[in-house]
Parts: structure tokens; C-alpha cells; sequence
């Protein structure tokens, strides 16, 4: 199994103090940092654009993991990769076509992701798997931070880690939503080798990060 490691999502930082909070992330021993794009069409948020990533790249040197909840995504790739995005996540719903966004975000020079909603099945996904680097599977309705974890979507892990044996593949397998220190063994036990978490990390433990991460790669 891949080394675990933890992607903090900034949706639930000190937006007045975004820029110290990623770099106490980074000092906490963070292995990339979890950015939230939302557009409020393609989920009912608003979040951050380009500018803050930009501004915000300067503060860390970890990876800045970017989902992109937006739609119609490929014509906003582009902006996101020059604004400092290394993974660039997006829905196969928010796209057109799947194939010209992965290759957008190739050319690019980017690690490509793609999401999968609770309700999105692994075969919207399945002919992609051998041309992308991470699949997230998403364990709450994408939209909001603090939901509660939907169990049923660890079957999607299980089926992914399946098809990479079967086919010899080497993508990441990402979680993210209601991730805390209850449920994060059954995710990682299922597959997944990235777990995504802002409440428990910023909140657990009377604001312990150091600690938050750590509890979750169990250790």
C-alpha cells in the first residue's frame, strides 16, 4: 500500500489568515494542501478563484491540490495551472469532453485528478484510468464543508483498487468529506492512500493540527 498521506482543506482555515494558516499546515506536517473551487452553479458555493491561489502559493512549498466544482471546466484550466495548481481535480460531469480535459491539463504539465460524486459510478471514469494520476471519491455531496460521511461510496474505492490490479495501474485513490479520526481507518483500509479532511484537522484536539494529522495516517 502507498504511503498515507493527508491533504488539509483550506475551506475550513482562518480565511482573515489564510496565507499563516497553510504554512502552520506545512510546519504540521501536511503533505499538500486541498484547495476547494466552487462556482455556485456547479455545486451551491462560492469559494476562492485564481488570484488567492496565486497569492497564497508564495506562503508554502507543498503541492496545492486543486478541485475544481465548476462548470463548464475546461475553459478555467488554464487559469488554475498558471495561478500555481499542481493536481488539478475535475468532475466528469463539469466537462464536455473528459478526454480534451485530461490532455488540457497534461499539456499543461499538471497531475491530473478526477472526482467522482457519491452518486457518480466508477465507469464514467473507468476508460480515463490509465491517463490520470489521482481519483477522488467524494463522501459527501460536494458543496459544503462539515457534512456527515456517506460509507456507501468506499465501494467505489474497493472496485478502483480492483481495476489497478487487474491492469496494473498506479493512480492515487483521494477521499474527501466528513473525513475524522472514526472513519479514516475504514477509508484507508478500503484503499485510499490520500485522505482530504478540514473540520477534524483545524478543529480536533482544541486546534492540535500537528496532532490532527497525525492521528489520521494513524500514527
Amino acid at each position: 500500500m502507498k504511503n498515507i498521506q493527508i491533504s488539509p482543506s483550506i475551506l475550513s482555515a482562518d480565511f482573515s489568515q489564510l496565507g499563516a494558516e497553510i504554512k502552520r499546515l506545512e510546519e504540521a506536517g501536511a503533505d499538500m494542501i486541498h484547495v476547494d473551487v466552487m462556482d455556485g452553479h456547479f455545486v451551491p458555493n462560492l469559494t476562492i478563484g485564481p488570484p488567492v491561489i496565486k497569492a497564497l502559493r508564495k506562503h508554502c512549498s507543498l503541492k496545492f491540490d486543486v478541485h475544481l466544482m465548476i462548470s463548464p471546466v475546461q475553459k478555467y484550466i488554464e487559469a488554475y495551472a498558471d495561478a500555481g495548481a499542481d493536481i488539478i481535480t475535475i468532475h466528469p460531469e463539469a466537462t464536455p469532453n473528459l478526454s480534451q480535459s485530461i490532455k488540457t491539463i497534461k499539456d499543461l504539465n499538471k497531475q491530473v485528478g478526477v472526482s467522482l460524486n457519491p452518486e457518480s459510478k466508477v465507469e464514467l471514469i473507468k476508460e480515463f484510468l490509465d491517463q490520470i494520476d489521482l481519483v477522488l471519491i467524494m463522501s459527501v455531496n460536494p458543496g459544503f464543508g462539515g457534512q456527515k460521511f456517506i460509507p456507501e461510496v468506499l465501494d467505489k474505492i474497493k472496485q478502483l483498487k480492483n481495476i489497478q490490479k487487474d491492469k496494473n495501474l498506479n493512480f492515487d485513490i483521494e477521499i474527501d468529506g466528513g473525513i475524522n479520526f472514526e472513519n479514516c481507518k475504514i477509508a484507508i483500509d478500503a484503499g485510499a492512500n490520500i485522505l482530504v479532511s478540514g473540520t477534524t484537522i483545524f478543529k480536533g484536539n482544541g486546534g492540535d493540527i500537528k496532532k490532527n494529522i497525525s492521528l489520521l495516517k494513524l500514527k
